[in-house]
């Protein structure tokens, strides 16, 4: 996915020390995204505004907050995460490279 007269915000956004960083892209449509990568390891994402997830490289196993069904996701596939919600992701081996697009106004 590329992002054409986009701004990207130098500064990171760092969670869970470290090992979740992302970059804030506001695209010319001004559409709010993050690009970022997910460390090996097990994290829990509070949602104010809805959610799409793209994965980019890697995979992950998501279970979305009020269930607990474990969703697989590859490199390719995408997962929507409702406002004022929440996931817990799980990142097994190499690394996840991940797209977040805030979805609504």
């Amino acid at each position: 996915m590329d992002f054409t007269n986009a701004t990207v915000h130098a500064k990171a956004n760092i969670y869970f020390e470290g090992r979740v960083i992302s970059h804030t892209v506001i695209t010319h449509e001004s559409h709010h995204k993050t690009v970022g990568v997910i460390l090996p390891g097990t994290y829990h994402f509070g949602t104010g505004k809805a959610e799409r997830m793209d994965i980019v490289e890697g995979s992950c196993e998501v279970v979305l907050d009020g269930t607990d069904k474990t969703l697989s996701h590859a490199a390719g596939h995408a997962f929507d995460v409702p406002a004022n919600s929440g996931f817990t992701i799980t990142v097994k081996l190499d690394p996840c490279h991940y797209i977040c697009s805030f979805l609504g106004a």
